[in-house]
């Protein structure tokens, strides 16, 4: 009987915090930006600005107010940090931007032609949407998807 009350007011504190603290709500708003280190923020910030069509919104130049130098770019709304520093070692985490699969082609020619490397994509059932990983010249890795979250789910519910 002692467990069962106990459950009772454990389920009724995580419902409030879950919910409420006081009377505000608290949540997630969005994703703030995004920030990438970057052995040369130069090289990287035209990279940019040539393959995802960035607008650079600040240079440090030499005025350091953060842990070293760093640009910040703007695709759309979205906030690109670039800060100096030295290069990662590889892995899967990625940052994926979604385009049109009309424009796999005229992407995959712009990767090609700034000399990154393309890196093999993952098996996948063409339902999901297609892909095209790249590295850039930080070891960073880069999805370009035409898929959407919804044709996703539909996919892996089908089964």
């Amino acid at each position: 009987m002692i467990i069962q009350i106990h459950l009772d007011l454990s389920k009724d504190v995580l419902k409030k915090s879950r919910n409420e603290v006081g009377t505000h709500m608290r949540k997630i708003q969005g994703i703030s930006h995004i920030t990438l280190i970057c052995k040369d923020i130069k090289k990287s910030s035209k990279l940019f600005q040539k393959l995802f069509q960035t607008v650079e919104v600040y240079c440090s130049e030499q005025k350091n107010f953060s842990l070293s130098q760093e640009k910040f770019l703007l695709i759309d709304d979205l906030w690109i940090a670039l800060m100096e520093g030295e290069s990662l070692q590889r892995s899967y985490n990625h940052i994926a931007f979604q385009i049109e699969e009309k424009d796999l082609p005229f992407f995959t020619d712009k990767i090609i032609s700034l000399g990154l490397e393309l890196a093999p994509s993952r098996s996948r059932d063409p339902k999901e949407g297609q892909s095209i990983y790249f590295y850039d010249y930080d070891n960073h890795l880069f999805e370009l998807h035409t898929g959407n979250l919804q044709q996703r789910l539909s996919f892996y519910h089908s089964f």
